[in-house]
């Protein structure tokens, strides 16, 4: 079991974390400064180090120093993020931003832990240990443990497939797709797969931060350049220096920001606010969106030479509605791990919950199955987990009995639909386009694996009018 020290010196937070590690199997110490836990504790024998940046008497950024090789998460308000990432450069292994959400902390200590376990299984000079190597395939699913990512449909192998040829490159990337769909975890597998990888990642969600104060924290200031500047401070894309920029939501960004960005794009420069002097910066940019940005350039709302800049390289992530059976190897992941963090590992999903994962829309996508099935968890009384546990709003007597296998083609299917270039969704309106004279609802949603409730959602979405003649209609 992992051992991990807090060195936090606000109770409430410490004692928050605490319960929240121990209730994910992790053995966990604490203290509220750096003097108490070398008092306390041998700080090299830790696995990793959770500590706020300020603390009384020395700062967090001492036991990098004093852990030896122990890695070290920083924590630090919103409002210090900056001096977060140069405690990056001082050795700490990453930094969250307080308050922080419940799963970015887990996924940032899992992945810290992760990583520290890969590097010890694996010596320079010979390949990981087997065991190493099935931990690393069992998180990601599929062979795909450097890029850590659930799933195996057609789409996301073809995901894998790019994440692996941009990310060695200094491409600028574009990851487009619904809210929830994990495009923070395609930045990161883009980031570590790089050759910038041993070089800080800075996030930055766009629509966290107040309008006002963007360019400040993106570009920097200069000592005096509006009220409360009582002195320079270097900004976001400054300190990604040699790494990666990730920044979500950036069709969030202002105008005037959005003019600011072009100019590292386009000079790989930048210049802070009130300041007359350039320089010179070194960042590669992976932007994300949930909305279109071509159609926002068209009347005005985001500037079209920056849209064109960003789309070097357009990567878009399917919705889970799309993933196919993705969605019950997923679930089935977020089962296992809120099984661990109440003790249980006896629970299981029953048949019609099954079913209706695969169904169900997921309109909240990868976010709303974690909620779901983290709340049937704790709901439960009983080993087997039943759709309404799952809270999902659908009528499982409309489904047919037919397994859902997404839309591809059937083994056996002798059509010759050109299929290869297509996406889902393109493959399915071109399907029962020239289907729909010919085939009942029934035989076209058969053929595409999909009940006949789901072929007429995604007639609506796509605005396919089912035709009257051809075939007898059906009630």
């Amino acid at each position: 079991m992992p051992h991990i020290l807090i060195v936090e010196d606000e109770t409430i937070i410490r004692s928050a974390l605490r319960r929240l590690l121990e209730r994910n199997q992790y053995q966990v110490s604490e203290a509220g400064s750096v003097q108490e836990a070398q008092e306390r504790f041998s700080i090299p024998t830790f696995d990793l180090i959770v500590s706020d940046l300020r603390l009384p008497g020395a700062p967090g950024t001492e036991l990098i120093k004093l852990g030896q090789g122990t890695p070290v998460l920083i924590m630090t308000s919103y409002a210090s993020l900056r001096s977060a990432v140069d405690s990056m450069k001082m050795g700490a292994v990453d930094y969250i931003a307080k308050p922080f959400d419940h799963d970015e902390m887990l996924q940032a200590v899992a992945r810290i832990l992760r990583d520290r376990q890969s590097a010890e299984n694996a010596a320079p000079d010979r390949p990981a240990s087997k065991a190493g190597a099935a931990a690393d395939k069992a998180i990601a699913g599929n062979s795909n443990g450097e890029i850590g990512i659930i799933g195996s449909c057609p789409p996301m192998q073809d995901m894998y497939s790019k994440i692996r040829k941009v990310a060695p490159t200094d491409s600028n990337v574009l990851i487009q797709g619904e809210s929830g769909t994990g495009k923070e975890l395609v930045a990161r597998a883009l980031h570590n797969l790089s050759k910038r990888a041993k070089a800080p990642m800075i996030s930055v969600n766009c629509a966290a931060i107040p309008e006002t104060l963007i360019e400040s924290e993106l570009f920097g200031h200069e000592k005096g350049a509006f009220t409360g500047a009582s002195a320079g401070r270097a900004g976001l894309v400054e300190a990604a220096d040699g790494g990666t920029l990730f920044l979500d939501e950036i069709g969030e960004l202002p105008l005037e920001a959005q003019a600011r960005l072009l100019r590292v794009l386009q000079e790989g420069e930048i210049r802070r606010v009130g300041s007359v002097q350039s320089q010179k910066v070194d960042v590669r940019l992976i932007a994300a969106t949930h909305r279109d940005l071509k159609s926002l350039s068209k009347i005005g709302q985001f500037r079209e030479d920056l849209y064109y800049r960003l789309h070097v390289i357009a990567l878009k992530l399917p919705a889970l509605r799309e993933r196919g059976a993705d969605v019950n190897e997923i679930a089935n992941a977020f089962l296992a791990r809120q099984s661990a963090r109440i003790g249980r590992s006896d629970l299981r999903f029953a048949a019609d919950a099954e079913q209706a994962i695969r169904h169900y829309s997921w309109p909240g996508n990868v976010r709303e199955l974690e909620n779901a099935v983290e709340r049937a968890v704790i709901l439960c009384e009983s080993p087997e987990i039943s759709a309404d546990l799952l809270g999902i709003d659908i009528e499982l007597s409309d489904l047919e009995d037919d397994d859902f296998v997404g839309l591809a083609p059937q083994p056996g299917n002798t059509s010759h639909e050109p299929t290869e270039d297509l996406s889902l969704e393109d493959y399915f309106q071109h399907f029962v386009l020239e289907h729909q004279d010919h085939m009942t609802e029934t035989e076209l949603a058969r053929k595409l694996g999909v009940s006949r409730k789901c072929l007429w959602e995604r007639r609506q979405r796509l605005g396919i009018p089912r035709r009257k003649s051809g075939v007898a209609s059906e009630s």
